[in-house]
Protein backbone atom coordinates (compact mmCIF):
# COMPACT_ATOMS: atom_id res chain seq x y z
CA UNK A 1 0.00 0.00 0.00
CA UNK A 2 1.55 3.42 -0.88
CA UNK A 3 1.84 6.22 1.11
CA UNK A 4 -0.53 8.64 -1.04
CA UNK A 5 -3.42 5.42 -0.96
CA UNK A 6 -2.56 3.74 2.27
CA UNK A 7 -5.62 1.51 1.92
CA UNK A 8 -7.40 -0.72 -1.02
CA UNK A 9 -10.58 1.03 -2.56
CA UNK A 10 -13.48 -0.34 -0.49
CA UNK A 11 -15.59 -0.65 -3.75
CA UNK A 12 -15.30 0.46 -7.36
CA UNK A 13 -16.10 3.72 -8.77
CA UNK A 14 -19.36 5.24 -9.35
CA UNK A 15 -21.33 5.45 -12.44
CA UNK A 16 -23.03 8.58 -13.01
CA UNK A 17 -27.14 8.90 -12.38
CA UNK A 18 -28.08 10.28 -16.13
CA UNK A 19 -26.29 10.81 -19.11
CA UNK A 20 -23.19 13.22 -19.65
CA UNK A 21 -22.03 14.94 -22.51
CA UNK A 22 -18.80 13.56 -24.28
CA UNK A 23 -16.36 15.76 -23.47
CA UNK A 24 -17.70 15.31 -19.92
CA UNK A 25 -17.42 11.42 -20.14
CA UNK A 26 -14.10 11.60 -20.76
CA UNK A 27 -12.65 14.01 -18.93
CA UNK A 28 -14.08 11.68 -15.88
CA UNK A 29 -12.35 8.59 -17.29
CA UNK A 30 -9.00 10.65 -17.15
CA UNK A 31 -9.33 11.70 -13.89
CA UNK A 32 -10.47 8.40 -12.93
CA UNK A 33 -7.49 6.76 -15.12
CA UNK A 34 -5.18 9.42 -12.55
CA UNK A 35 -6.86 9.03 -9.46
CA UNK A 36 -8.06 5.83 -9.20
CA UNK A 37 -4.57 4.23 -8.57
CA UNK A 38 -3.42 7.26 -7.31
CA UNK A 39 -6.16 7.82 -4.19
CA UNK A 40 -8.42 4.63 -4.76
CA UNK A 41 -10.81 7.45 -5.94
CA UNK A 42 -14.60 6.76 -6.58
CA UNK A 43 -15.51 9.13 -8.42
CA UNK A 44 -17.57 10.94 -5.23
CA UNK A 45 -18.33 14.05 -7.46
CA UNK A 46 -17.16 16.04 -4.26
CA UNK A 47 -13.13 15.58 -4.07
CA UNK A 48 -12.40 16.42 -0.13
CA UNK A 49 -8.55 15.95 -0.93
CA UNK A 50 -7.66 19.04 -0.41
CA UNK A 51 -8.88 18.68 3.26
CA UNK A 52 -8.13 15.38 4.30
CA UNK A 53 -4.44 15.00 4.03
CA UNK A 54 -5.02 13.83 0.50
CA UNK A 55 -5.73 10.78 1.77
CA UNK A 56 -9.39 10.09 0.00
CA UNK A 57 -12.10 9.45 3.33
CA UNK A 58 -14.52 7.57 0.76
CA UNK A 59 -12.09 4.33 1.42
CA UNK A 60 -14.05 4.37 4.47
CA UNK A 61 -16.52 1.68 4.72
CA UNK A 62 -18.89 4.24 6.71
CA UNK A 63 -18.07 6.55 4.13
CA UNK A 64 -17.47 8.83 6.56
CA UNK A 65 -16.50 12.20 5.28
CA UNK A 66 -15.81 14.25 8.86
CA UNK A 67 -13.67 11.87 10.91
CA UNK A 68 -13.66 8.10 11.93
CA UNK A 69 -16.47 6.63 13.90
CA UNK A 70 -15.94 5.52 17.20
CA UNK A 71 -15.56 2.15 16.72
CA UNK A 72 -11.75 2.73 15.87
CA UNK A 73 -9.77 1.65 19.34
CA UNK A 74 -6.44 3.13 18.49
CA UNK A 75 -4.59 1.74 16.29
CA UNK A 76 -7.00 -1.45 15.29
CA UNK A 77 -7.88 -2.46 12.19
CA UNK A 78 -11.33 -1.45 11.00
CA UNK A 79 -13.92 -3.28 12.32
CA UNK A 80 -15.82 -3.68 9.65
CA UNK A 81 -13.13 -5.09 7.36
CA UNK A 82 -10.91 -6.60 9.08
CA UNK A 83 -8.14 -6.23 6.28
CA UNK A 84 -7.12 -2.93 7.05
CA UNK A 85 -6.55 0.02 9.21
CA UNK A 86 -8.87 2.86 9.76
CA UNK A 87 -8.76 5.02 7.04
CA UNK A 88 -9.32 8.12 9.16
CA UNK A 89 -6.55 7.35 11.46
CA UNK A 90 -4.51 7.68 8.60
CA UNK A 91 -5.51 10.68 7.76
CA UNK A 92 -4.85 12.42 11.22
CA UNK A 93 -1.86 10.99 11.11
CA UNK A 94 -0.54 12.79 8.08
CA UNK A 95 -2.28 15.65 8.75
CA UNK A 96 -0.48 16.26 12.07
CA UNK A 97 2.85 15.20 10.49
CA UNK A 98 2.16 18.14 7.80
CA UNK A 99 0.70 20.44 10.28
CA UNK A 100 -2.12 20.47 8.52
CA UNK A 101 -4.99 19.23 11.49
CA UNK A 102 -6.61 22.23 11.69
CA UNK A 103 -8.14 21.59 8.30
CA UNK A 104 -9.76 18.48 9.51
CA UNK A 105 -12.19 21.07 11.41
CA UNK A 106 -14.04 21.91 8.40
CA UNK A 107 -17.71 20.27 8.50
CA UNK A 108 -17.71 18.98 4.92
CA UNK A 109 -21.29 18.03 3.41
CA UNK A 110 -22.81 14.97 1.88
CA UNK A 111 -22.74 13.85 -1.03
CA UNK A 112 -24.67 15.64 -4.05
CA UNK A 113 -26.21 12.31 -5.40
CA UNK A 114 -26.70 14.21 -8.78
CA UNK A 115 -22.98 14.76 -9.00
CA UNK A 116 -21.55 11.14 -8.09
CA UNK A 117 -19.94 9.15 -10.96
CA UNK A 118 -19.19 12.93 -12.59
CA UNK A 119 -15.82 14.54 -12.67
CA UNK A 120 -14.99 17.85 -10.45
CA UNK A 121 -11.65 18.90 -12.55
CA UNK A 122 -14.62 20.17 -15.10
CA UNK A 123 -15.92 22.13 -12.05
CA UNK A 124 -12.01 23.38 -11.04
CA UNK A 125 -11.59 24.69 -14.13
CA UNK A 126 -14.67 26.99 -14.40
CA UNK A 127 -14.30 27.92 -10.96
CA UNK A 128 -10.83 29.17 -11.77
CA UNK A 129 -12.58 30.95 -14.44
CA UNK A 130 -15.01 32.46 -12.73
CA UNK A 131 -12.19 33.78 -10.00
CA UNK A 132 -9.91 35.05 -12.66
CA UNK A 133 -7.62 32.62 -14.55
CA UNK A 134 -4.33 35.29 -14.38
CA UNK A 135 -5.42 36.37 -10.73
CA UNK A 136 -5.59 32.81 -9.80
CA UNK A 137 -2.11 31.34 -11.39
CA UNK A 138 -0.68 34.86 -9.94
CA UNK A 139 -1.68 33.86 -6.38
CA UNK A 140 -0.23 30.56 -6.53
CA UNK A 141 2.92 32.21 -6.72
CA UNK A 142 2.72 34.49 -4.02
CA UNK A 143 5.13 34.86 -1.35
CA UNK A 144 2.43 35.57 1.41
CA UNK A 145 1.18 32.38 3.13
CA UNK A 146 -2.06 33.90 3.86
CA UNK A 147 -2.83 35.05 0.20
CA UNK A 148 -2.04 31.62 -1.25
CA UNK A 149 -4.25 30.54 1.37
CA UNK A 150 -7.48 32.61 0.31
CA UNK A 151 -6.18 32.66 -3.29
CA UNK A 152 -6.39 28.55 -3.45
CA UNK A 153 -9.70 28.70 -1.21
CA UNK A 154 -11.34 30.78 -3.62
CA UNK A 155 -11.34 27.93 -6.02
CA UNK A 156 -11.51 24.70 -4.03
CA UNK A 157 -13.29 26.22 -1.26
CA UNK A 158 -16.27 26.80 -3.63
CA UNK A 159 -16.34 23.32 -5.29
CA UNK A 160 -16.37 21.35 -1.92
CA UNK A 161 -18.69 23.96 -0.39
CA UNK A 162 -21.91 24.54 -2.25
CA UNK A 163 -23.75 26.88 -1.33
CA UNK A 164 -26.64 24.34 0.39
CA UNK A 165 -24.31 23.55 3.22
CA UNK A 166 -21.55 26.09 3.21
CA UNK A 167 -19.81 24.27 6.22
CA UNK A 168 -16.98 25.95 8.34
CA UNK A 169 -14.70 25.51 10.78
CA UNK A 170 -15.96 28.12 13.42
CA UNK A 171 -17.70 27.77 16.68
CA UNK A 172 -21.38 28.31 16.31
CA UNK A 173 -23.10 28.69 20.09
CA UNK A 174 -26.93 27.89 20.21
CA UNK A 175 -29.30 30.53 18.90
CA UNK A 176 -30.99 30.60 21.98
CA UNK A 177 -30.87 31.60 25.50
CA UNK A 178 -33.56 29.68 27.71
CA UNK A 179 -32.73 25.95 28.30
CA UNK A 180 -35.56 23.90 26.01
CA UNK A 181 -35.10 20.82 27.98
CA UNK A 182 -35.15 20.14 31.87
CA UNK A 183 -31.38 18.41 31.38
CA UNK A 184 -30.10 21.60 29.75
CA UNK A 185 -31.88 23.43 33.04
CA UNK A 186 -29.53 20.94 35.30
CA UNK A 187 -26.20 21.70 33.26
CA UNK A 188 -26.67 25.17 33.33
CA UNK A 189 -27.56 25.66 36.83
CA UNK A 190 -24.10 23.65 37.90
CA UNK A 191 -25.63 20.19 38.51
CA UNK A 192 -24.13 17.05 38.72
CA UNK A 193 -26.56 15.27 36.47
CA UNK A 194 -26.81 11.62 36.35
CA UNK A 195 -28.54 10.44 32.98
CA UNK A 196 -28.99 6.45 31.99
CA UNK A 197 -30.58 4.19 29.45
CA UNK A 198 -33.75 2.27 29.34
CA UNK A 199 -33.07 -0.75 27.10
CA UNK A 200 -35.79 -0.86 24.32
CA UNK A 201 -37.87 -3.75 24.11
CA UNK A 202 -37.87 -6.45 21.38
CA UNK A 203 -41.50 -6.70 21.18
CA UNK A 204 -44.49 -4.50 20.45
CA UNK A 205 -45.06 -5.14 24.86
CA UNK A 206 -43.90 -2.01 26.56
CA UNK A 207 -44.71 -3.27 30.02
CA UNK A 208 -40.85 -4.06 30.57
CA UNK A 209 -40.28 -0.87 29.26
CA UNK A 210 -42.57 0.97 31.56
CA UNK A 211 -41.47 -0.79 34.69
CA UNK A 212 -37.20 -0.09 33.79
CA UNK A 213 -38.58 3.87 33.44
CA UNK A 214 -40.28 3.70 36.39
CA UNK A 215 -37.30 1.96 38.22
CA UNK A 216 -34.75 4.68 37.49
CA UNK A 217 -37.08 7.57 37.13
CA UNK A 218 -36.65 9.06 40.77
CA UNK A 219 -32.86 9.02 40.69
CA UNK A 220 -32.35 9.85 37.08
CA UNK A 221 -32.36 13.85 35.01
CA UNK A 222 -33.00 11.63 32.34
CA UNK A 223 -33.20 8.16 30.52
CA UNK A 224 -31.92 7.21 27.13
CA UNK A 225 -33.36 4.79 24.39
CA UNK A 226 -31.00 3.65 21.54
CA UNK A 227 -31.64 3.19 18.31
CA UNK A 228 -31.27 -0.22 17.15
CA UNK A 229 -27.44 -0.76 19.03
CA UNK A 230 -25.43 -3.27 17.60
CA UNK A 231 -28.02 -2.99 14.51
CA UNK A 232 -30.44 -5.21 16.10
CA UNK A 233 -33.73 -4.28 15.73
CA UNK A 234 -35.89 -3.14 18.54
CA UNK A 235 -38.40 -0.84 19.48
CA UNK A 236 -37.85 3.07 17.95
CA UNK A 237 -36.36 5.29 20.22
CA UNK A 238 -38.83 7.72 19.53
CA UNK A 239 -41.69 5.21 20.44
CA UNK A 240 -39.94 4.74 24.16
CA UNK A 241 -39.54 8.58 24.45
CA UNK A 242 -42.88 8.91 23.81
CA UNK A 243 -43.31 6.63 26.63
CA UNK A 244 -41.25 8.23 28.73
CA UNK A 245 -42.46 11.59 28.35
CA UNK A 246 -46.11 9.96 29.53
CA UNK A 247 -44.68 9.04 32.64
CA UNK A 248 -43.27 12.12 33.51
CA UNK A 249 -39.88 11.39 32.65
CA UNK A 250 -37.58 13.55 30.12
CA UNK A 251 -36.19 10.91 27.26
CA UNK A 252 -33.43 11.76 25.43
CA UNK A 253 -33.93 10.75 21.62
CA UNK A 254 -31.43 8.89 20.06
CA UNK A 255 -30.97 8.94 16.41
CA UNK A 256 -28.26 6.74 14.62
CA UNK A 257 -27.08 7.91 11.10
CA UNK A 258 -26.72 4.32 9.83
CA UNK A 259 -30.48 4.31 9.20
CA UNK A 260 -31.08 7.33 8.60
CA UNK A 261 -31.50 9.70 5.24
CA UNK A 262 -31.05 13.41 5.05
CA UNK A 263 -34.96 13.58 4.43
CA UNK A 264 -35.60 11.28 6.87
CA UNK A 265 -33.57 13.49 9.53
CA UNK A 266 -35.56 16.70 8.45
CA UNK A 267 -38.69 14.61 9.51
CA UNK A 268 -37.96 13.04 12.63
CA UNK A 269 -36.75 16.00 14.50
CA UNK A 270 -39.57 18.14 13.26
CA UNK A 271 -42.23 15.53 14.85
CA UNK A 272 -40.28 14.76 17.41
CA UNK A 273 -41.47 17.73 19.31
CA UNK A 274 -44.84 16.57 19.07
CA UNK A 275 -44.19 14.25 21.78
CA UNK A 276 -42.21 16.25 23.93
CA UNK A 277 -38.95 14.95 22.74
CA UNK A 278 -36.76 18.14 23.59
CA UNK A 279 -32.85 16.68 24.28
CA UNK A 280 -31.37 14.50 20.65
CA UNK A 281 -28.46 12.42 20.58
CA UNK A 282 -27.14 12.11 17.23
CA UNK A 283 -24.61 8.93 16.69
CA UNK A 284 -23.55 7.01 13.38
CA UNK A 285 -24.19 3.58 15.05
CA UNK A 286 -23.12 0.48 14.52
CA UNK A 287 -22.13 -1.36 11.26
CA UNK A 288 -24.78 -3.72 9.99
CA UNK A 289 -21.46 -5.95 9.98
CA UNK A 290 -22.19 -6.62 13.77
CA UNK A 291 -25.85 -7.19 13.81
CA UNK A 292 -28.04 -10.08 12.98
CA UNK A 293 -27.95 -11.86 9.97
CA UNK A 294 -28.60 -11.30 7.22
CA UNK A 295 -26.38 -8.47 6.80
CA UNK A 296 -28.68 -5.50 5.77
CA UNK A 297 -26.45 -2.50 3.31
CA UNK A 298 -23.01 -2.30 4.04
CA UNK A 299 -23.21 0.47 1.85
CA UNK A 300 -21.73 3.98 3.64
CA UNK A 301 -23.99 6.27 5.36
CA UNK A 302 -26.49 9.03 3.73
CA UNK A 303 -25.54 11.45 6.68
CA UNK A 304 -22.75 11.59 9.39
CA UNK A 305 -23.09 12.39 12.78
CA UNK A 306 -21.39 15.84 12.35
CA UNK A 307 -23.50 16.28 9.32
CA UNK A 308 -26.36 15.53 11.50
CA UNK A 309 -25.41 18.48 13.84
CA UNK A 310 -24.66 20.79 11.15
CA UNK A 311 -27.92 20.46 9.93
CA UNK A 312 -30.21 19.98 12.89
CA UNK A 313 -28.62 23.26 14.53
CA UNK A 314 -29.02 25.82 11.26
CA UNK A 315 -33.11 23.89 11.03
CA UNK A 316 -33.26 24.66 14.86
CA UNK A 317 -31.48 28.31 14.76
CA UNK A 318 -31.41 29.51 11.61
CA UNK A 319 -35.39 28.12 10.45
CA UNK A 320 -34.34 26.43 7.40
CA UNK A 321 -34.38 23.07 5.56
CA UNK A 322 -31.26 22.11 3.80
CA UNK A 323 -32.57 22.84 0.83
CA UNK A 324 -32.66 26.41 1.92
CA UNK A 325 -36.56 26.23 2.60
CA UNK A 326 -37.83 28.48 5.69
CA UNK A 327 -39.68 27.62 8.24
CA UNK A 328 -42.52 29.48 10.27
CA UNK A 329 -41.73 27.56 13.59
CA UNK A 330 -38.30 26.01 14.05
CA UNK A 331 -38.15 23.27 16.14
CA UNK A 332 -36.37 23.67 19.56
CA UNK A 333 -33.87 21.09 20.97
CA UNK A 334 -31.01 20.46 22.96
CA UNK A 335 -28.57 18.70 20.80
CA UNK A 336 -25.93 15.79 22.09
CA UNK A 337 -22.75 13.84 20.04
CA UNK A 338 -21.31 10.76 21.09
CA UNK A 339 -17.56 10.37 21.96
CA UNK A 340 -15.19 7.63 22.53
CA UNK A 341 -12.26 9.04 24.74
CA UNK A 342 -10.29 6.25 24.01
CA UNK A 343 -10.72 5.51 20.57
CA UNK A 344 -7.85 7.68 19.46
CA UNK A 345 -4.94 9.16 20.34
CA UNK A 346 -6.40 12.09 22.64
CA UNK A 347 -4.77 15.00 20.37
CA UNK A 348 -6.95 13.67 17.12
CA UNK A 349 -9.94 12.60 19.79
CA UNK A 350 -9.77 16.09 20.90
CA UNK A 351 -9.84 17.24 17.22
CA UNK A 352 -13.05 15.22 16.80
CA UNK A 353 -14.75 16.55 19.57
CA UNK A 354 -13.80 19.57 18.68
CA UNK A 355 -15.38 19.70 15.10
CA UNK A 356 -18.84 18.34 16.90
CA UNK A 357 -19.25 21.41 19.46
CA UNK A 358 -18.19 23.62 15.94
CA UNK A 359 -20.78 22.24 14.38
CA UNK A 360 -23.98 22.35 16.89
CA UNK A 361 -22.89 20.18 19.70
CA UNK A 362 -23.98 21.22 23.26
CA UNK A 363 -23.56 18.02 25.38
CA UNK A 364 -21.59 14.95 24.97
CA UNK A 365 -22.84 11.42 26.45
CA UNK A 366 -19.23 9.33 26.42
CA UNK A 367 -18.95 5.56 25.47
CA UNK A 368 -17.93 2.92 28.38
CA UNK A 369 -14.93 4.18 30.41
CA UNK A 370 -13.01 1.99 32.81
CA UNK A 371 -9.58 4.32 33.02
CA UNK A 372 -9.63 7.47 34.98
CA UNK A 373 -6.27 8.15 34.43
CA UNK A 374 -6.56 8.26 30.63
CA UNK A 375 -9.20 10.97 30.80
CA UNK A 376 -7.11 13.44 32.28
CA UNK A 377 -5.39 13.49 28.81
CA UNK A 378 -8.31 13.62 26.68
CA UNK A 379 -9.64 16.68 28.85
CA UNK A 380 -6.26 18.42 28.88
CA UNK A 381 -6.53 18.30 25.12
CA UNK A 382 -10.17 19.60 25.13
CA UNK A 383 -9.39 22.57 26.90
CA UNK A 384 -6.50 23.65 24.79
CA UNK A 385 -9.02 23.67 22.19
CA UNK A 386 -11.69 25.56 24.43
CA UNK A 387 -13.89 22.92 24.33
CA UNK A 388 -14.40 22.02 28.07
CA UNK A 389 -16.61 25.34 28.13
CA UNK A 390 -18.84 24.80 25.06
CA UNK A 391 -20.39 21.30 26.02
CA UNK A 392 -21.17 19.26 28.98
CA UNK A 393 -19.74 16.22 29.35
CA UNK A 394 -21.28 13.20 31.11
CA UNK A 395 -19.08 10.23 31.11
CA UNK A 396 -20.17 7.09 30.12
CA UNK A 397 -20.11 4.37 33.37
CA UNK A 398 -21.04 0.46 33.55
CA UNK A 399 -21.60 -1.65 36.15
CA UNK A 400 -20.44 -5.22 35.43
CA UNK A 401 -22.81 -7.64 35.69
CA UNK A 402 -20.70 -11.06 35.34
CA UNK A 403 -17.23 -11.79 33.27
CA UNK A 404 -19.07 -13.06 30.56
CA UNK A 405 -20.62 -9.73 29.86
CA UNK A 406 -17.01 -7.50 30.31
CA UNK A 407 -15.82 -10.48 27.96
CA UNK A 408 -18.42 -9.48 24.88
CA UNK A 409 -18.23 -5.87 25.76
CA UNK A 410 -14.02 -5.95 25.03
CA UNK A 411 -14.66 -8.44 22.63
CA UNK A 412 -17.22 -7.28 20.41
CA UNK A 413 -18.37 -3.94 20.88
CA UNK A 414 -16.60 -1.58 18.95
CA UNK A 415 -15.23 1.43 20.74
CA UNK A 416 -15.33 -0.07 24.33
CA UNK A 417 -11.15 -1.18 25.94
CA UNK A 418 -11.64 -3.00 29.52
CA UNK A 419 -7.88 -2.82 30.84
CA UNK A 420 -6.82 -6.12 31.48
CA UNK A 421 -6.54 -5.21 35.49
CA UNK A 422 -10.55 -5.01 35.22
CA UNK A 423 -11.10 -7.96 33.40
CA UNK A 424 -9.00 -9.78 36.21
CA UNK A 425 -10.85 -8.37 38.85
CA UNK A 426 -13.96 -9.64 37.34
CA UNK A 427 -13.21 -13.28 36.61
CA UNK A 428 -11.06 -13.35 40.29
CA UNK A 429 -14.42 -12.57 41.76
CA UNK A 430 -16.47 -16.04 41.44
CA UNK A 431 -20.14 -15.80 42.60
CA UNK A 432 -19.66 -12.02 43.86
CA UNK A 433 -18.89 -10.73 40.10
CA UNK A 434 -22.16 -8.69 40.04
CA UNK A 435 -21.20 -7.02 43.36
CA UNK A 436 -17.41 -6.63 42.10
CA UNK A 437 -18.46 -4.69 38.74
CA UNK A 438 -20.57 -2.49 41.36
CA UNK A 439 -17.74 -1.66 42.93
CA UNK A 440 -15.95 -0.89 40.06
CA UNK A 441 -18.57 1.64 38.87
CA UNK A 442 -18.65 2.83 42.19
CA UNK A 443 -14.61 3.69 42.56
CA UNK A 444 -14.47 5.25 38.67
CA UNK A 445 -17.46 7.69 39.25
CA UNK A 446 -15.62 8.61 42.60
CA UNK A 447 -12.37 9.16 40.62
CA UNK A 448 -14.13 11.60 37.98
CA UNK A 449 -17.24 13.15 39.51
CA UNK A 450 -14.96 16.44 40.66
CA UNK A 451 -12.58 16.23 37.95
CA UNK A 452 -12.96 20.13 35.72
CA UNK A 453 -15.07 19.59 32.79
CA UNK A 454 -17.07 16.41 33.92
CA UNK A 455 -20.73 17.70 34.08
CA UNK A 456 -22.04 14.27 35.24
CA UNK A 457 -22.13 10.61 34.38
CA UNK A 458 -24.47 8.20 31.75
CA UNK A 459 -24.82 5.01 33.33
CA UNK A 460 -25.29 2.72 31.03
CA UNK A 461 -27.22 -0.93 32.50
CA UNK A 462 -27.44 -3.37 30.09
CA UNK A 463 -30.98 -4.00 30.87
CA UNK A 464 -30.25 -3.57 34.47
CA UNK A 465 -31.91 -0.89 35.21
CA UNK A 466 -32.74 -2.38 39.01
CA UNK A 467 -28.47 -1.43 39.59
CA UNK A 468 -29.50 1.98 38.76
CA UNK A 469 -30.93 3.10 42.46
CA UNK A 470 -27.69 1.36 44.79
CA UNK A 471 -25.47 3.35 42.13
CA UNK A 472 -26.79 6.59 42.90
CA UNK A 473 -27.09 6.43 46.54
CA UNK A 474 -23.52 5.07 46.95
CA UNK A 475 -21.97 7.01 45.01
CA UNK A 476 -23.50 9.84 46.97
CA UNK A 477 -25.58 11.74 44.07
CA UNK A 478 -28.85 11.67 45.45
CA UNK A 479 -28.90 15.04 45.93
CA UNK A 480 -27.56 15.77 42.56
CA UNK A 481 -25.60 18.49 44.31
CA UNK A 482 -24.08 21.91 42.86
CA UNK A 483 -20.64 22.65 42.33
Amino acid sequence: MSGIRPARRWQPAFYPFKKEKFGRRLLAKTELLIKGPLFGCRMCGNCLLQETAFICPMECPKGMRNGPCGGITQEKNCYIDETRKCIWYAIYKRALTTGREEKLLEVLPPLDWDKTGTETWGDVIRQVRKTGTARFIKGLFSKDDDTRAKNWDSVFKAIRQPEWWNGDSEYHPAGYTEPVSGLEARLRNGEFVIATEVTPPLSADSAKLIHGIELVKPYVAAVNFTDASSANPKMSSLACCKVANDLHTEPVLQIAARDTTRTGLQCEVIGAGQFGVKNILCVTGDSPRVGPLPTSDLNFVDIDSVQMLWMLRRMRDEGIYLDGRKMKYPPKYFLGAATSPFASDPVLQAIRDQKKVNAGAQFFQTNIVFEPEGVDLWLEELDKRNVLGRAFILMGVTPLKNYKVARYLHDNVPGVFLPEKILDRIEKAGNGESEEGILIALEFIDSIKNKKGINGIHLMTLGWESVVERIVKDAGLTDHRSR
